[in-house]
């Protein structure tokens, strides 16, 4: 059975003073990281119930408020309403008029529509109990740490942070809200699809051999990054803020991570070091962020992975997936288009559809049954941040041009600060 390269295709989707962004986790938590975050938590192995589940009973709706309610905030926001199981509450945007649109789409009342960088505060106060993050990441640990802290159940984004330290917050958030009887969410979708799923569950049970070499693309567009203004709040809307390494961690995290994720969904570990090449492409950049990456992962077992990122013009189709060559056979898993999975004596195929709305709606789904029915395991947490972590390491290692450790960058427990002078509080 032959694989060609159009197979891994999916067709293009559409997708005050300084806020006190963090607290120190101390040497415990970076110490425990070291070894993997899939440790902290009990049930790594958890799946998506999938498109097939049963239907939702809506034993109750849940009052839910969204921030950040621009592009994917607001249309996501929709897929909530839809479900049925939400009451839609509140909302909240750096920008008033944008917050006002959503709310208007929404029928939020209008004393529930929030804004500045402090909105996020008001909304966790407003009496609601859920909340969904859609921010640009950087602003994603402070505010998920807030809503923890004041007892709600946590919808997210990902990547769940830019930096190493904040990945470590998000992996103790998760934690406290589980001891907390709290659910909190990252929503990634390939590994909701019922045919990524049986794929994972076949290499698993050893169907195509001991996995041996890994080959991964994530090959996508760019993002519009016009000149700098006088404050940063001119990059927090239309993903201009993909293109800048502390507000939303480069496109590699923001965008490759959908594949580097569904590869350690499957593997069930993450790698031990990244060494590679990246740089700046795109015309007339005005943020730091590389948009081409090259990138070589290396596992305490053996097992090679190669990544190709590629964030530019959308002239050649989106394509995000990962073939996986074990000593008797291969598997393919895809955000979209075909999988397949042949080893030995047996054999797979499947068809991935419309997964960027598919797998949100799935997520939205779980969250629902999750909080009505006490589901708090938060499996999803550590891969989450074992995810955001990889991207971290093979950005750094490819923008230094050296082979860097998964233990020395954790080491380093670097923070990304953003200057917020001058921004609405």
């Amino acid at each position: 059975m032959k694989i060609r390269q159009s197979s891994m295709i999916a067709r293009s989707i559409d997708p005050h003073v300084r806020l006190n962004r963090r607290q120190f986790l101390g040497g415990a938590l970076t110490a425990a990281a070291s070894t993997s975050s899939l440790a902290a938590f009990p049930t790594l192995a958890a799946e998506s119930t999938g498109p097939e589940s049963k239907p939702v009973e809506l034993k109750r709706k849940i009052k839910l408020g969204v921030i950040g309610n621009g592009g994917r905030g607001a249309w996501i926001a929709k897929l909530f309403q839809k479900h049925g199981g939400y009451e839609m509450y509140a909302v909240a945007d750096y920008f008033q008029q944008v917050a006002d649109k959503c709310g208007d789409e929404l029928g939020v009342d209008k004393a529930r529509r929030f804004s500045t960088l402090s909105g996020y505060r008001r909304l966790i106060e407003s009496g609601i109990e859920a909340v969904v993050l859609e921010t640009p990441p950087y602003f994603f640990p402070e505010h998920a740490r807030a809503a923890v802290e004041a007892g709600l159940h946590v919808y997210m984004a990902k990547p769940v942070a830019v930096d190493v330290h904040g990945a470590l917050e998000i992996l103790a958030a998760g934690k406290k809200a589980a001891g907390m009887n709290r659910c909190f969410l990252v929503d990634y979708q390939l590994p909701t699809d019922p045919h990524n799923i049986e794929i994972a569950k076949q290499i698993r049970a050893g169907e195509i051999g001991k996995p041996a070499i890994i080959t991964s693309r994530y090959f996508g567009g760019g993002w519009p990054d016009p000149p700098r203004t006088a404050t940063e709040e001119s990059r927090f809307q239309h993903l201009i803020w993909c293109n800048d390494i502390a507000l939303g961690g480069s496109h590699h995290v923001n965008a490759c991570i959908h594949t580097i994720d569904g590869v350690l969904w499957v593997l069930g570990q993450r790698p031990v070091s990244a060494t590679g090449f990246s740089q700046i492409v795109r015309d007339n950049p005005h943020g730091d962020s590389h948009d081409v990456i090259a990138v070589s992962f290396a596992f305490a077992d053996g097992l090679v992975w190669d990544h190709c990122g590629r964030h530019l013009n959308s002239l050649y189709p989106f394509e995000s997936g990962a073939l996986i060559h074990g000593s008797t056979g291969f598997a393919q898993v895809s955000y979209g288009g075909r999988v397949q999975l042949k080893g030995r004596e047996s054999g797979y195929s499947g068809e991935v559809v419309n997964l960027y709305e598919a797998g949100a709606v799935r997520n939205i789904a779980d969250f629902h049954r999750n909080v009505t029915e006490g589901r708090f395991e938060n499996s999803i947490v550590p891969r989450a941040v074992d995810s955001t972590l990889t991207t971290i390491l093979s950005r750094e290692a490819t923008m230094r041009r050296t082979r860097l450790t998964m233990d020395e960058v954790i080491q380093e427990n670097r923070r990304l600060e953003l200057d917020l002078k001058g921004l609405k509080t």
